[in-house]
C-alpha cells in the first residue's frame, strides 16, 4: 500500500506512532474526508473487496464507499501504520429490534496495550471517536452516546442513546468473507441500498447528505432540505460537499426497473 498516498487522501502526516491518539486523529478524519456513498450500485459499477480494488477506488479516483469498502480498507492503513487490527462482522438492528443477517456490516477492532478498541468509519452516522469494547459505562461522543453491552455466544450489542445500532462478532474475519453479501447489498432488489442513493459524511456543525437532487444539511441539530434543479446542480453539489467528480450521475432507485425507494438516506445504512 502507498501510505503517504492514502494519509495525502485524509491530509495528514505518517503518525509518529500507533498508539489511541493516532487512532482517534484517523478516525474522525477518515470519516470527514472519505464519504459514505453507494454511488457505484446506481452506476452500475461492480463493488470489488479487493484491497488494490478499493485502494484505487478511495485513493485514486477519490470516491468513498460503503461499510465493506470503507473499513476494508481502513483496517489495512492501520496494519500498515502498525496497529493491530482486525475486520469483525456485524448484525444491523431493524426497527422492529431485530437484528439482520450475519456479515451485515463490517467494522474494525483495533488492540493498543492490551485494550480493544471498535472503530468504525463506514455506517454513515456513528461515533466520529474510537469505543472502548471492555467499558461498561457509556460512552460520549459527538454523533451521541454509545453503550456497548454483552450479547449472546461472546457478542456485543453496541447502542447509540439507549437504542441498539448492531450486533459486533469477536471472531476476525478477512475482506473477502464479506463479498457473498457485499454482492447481495448491491444488485439485490430487498437491500436497502438499491432502494436508496446516498453521499453522506459528518461536518464541523453536524452532516450533509444528497440523495439523488436531495440536499440534506444538519446544522446545530436543525434539517435544511433543499431540491436540487438541474443535473449540473447535482454534479457541483458533489464536487464542492464531497470532492467527487463524477463523469456521469448515478440513476436514481425510483428509476430501476426493480427496485422502490423506502428509506430516509439520512438514516443509518452500514
Amino acid at each position: 500500500m502507498d501510505v503517504d498516498a492514502y494519509l495525502a487522501r485524509l491530509d495528514l502526516p505518517v503518525p509518529g506512532a500507533a498508539d489511541l491518539a493516532a487512532l482517534r486523529v484517523l478516525q474522525e478524519r477518515h470519516l470527514a474526508r472519505v464519504p459514505f456513498e453507494n454511488l457505484s450500485v446506481h452506476l452500475g459499477e461492480t463493488i470489488e473487496l479487493t484491497e488494490e480494488a478499493l485502494f484505487d477506488k478511495i485513493v485514486h479516483r477519490r470516491r468513498g464507499g460503503f461499510c465493506y469498502e470503507l473499513n476494508g480498507l481502513f483496517a489495512a492503513l492501520l496494519r500498515e501504520l502498525g496497529f493491530e487490527a482486525t475486520l469483525h462482522a456485524a448484525q444491523v438492528f431493524g426497527p422492529d429490534g431485530v437484528p439482520g443477517p450475519p456479515l451485515d456490516h463490517a467494522c474494525v477492532l483495533v488492540r493498543i496495550d492490551g485494550e480493544q478498541w471498535l472503530a468504525d468509519v463506514g455506517f454513515g452516522r456513528f461515533s466520529k471517536q474510537p469505543l472502548r469494547l471492555s467499558a461498561v459505562e457509556p460512552q460520549p461522543d459527538a454523533e451521541g452516546e454509545y453503550l456497548l453491552l454483552d450479547a449472546p455466544h461472546g457478542d456485543v450489542d453496541v447502542l447509540r442513546d439507549g437504542e441498539r445500532v448492531y450486533r459486533l462478532e469477536r471472531r476476525p474475519r478477512q475482506l473477502s468473507d464479506f463479498t457473498p453479501m457485499a454482492w447481495w447489498q448491491s444488485t439485490s432488489p430487498d437491500s436497502h441500498f438499491t432502494q436508496t442513493l446516498t453521499c453522506s459524511r459528518p461536518t464541523a456543525q453536524g452532516r450533509v447528505t444528497l440523495s439523488g437532487n436531495r440536499l440534506i444539511e444538519t446544522v446545530d441539530e436543525v434539517r435544511h432540505e433543499q431540491e436540487l434543479p438541474t443535473d449540473e446542480a447535482i454534479r457541483l453539489a458533489y464536487r464542492v460537499y464531497f470532492g467527487l467528480r463524477l463523469p456521469r450521475l448515478p440513476v436514481p432507485p425510483d428509476e430501476h426497473p426493480l427496485t422502490t425507494p423506502s428509506q430516509d438516506p439520512t438514516m443509518n445504512p452500514s
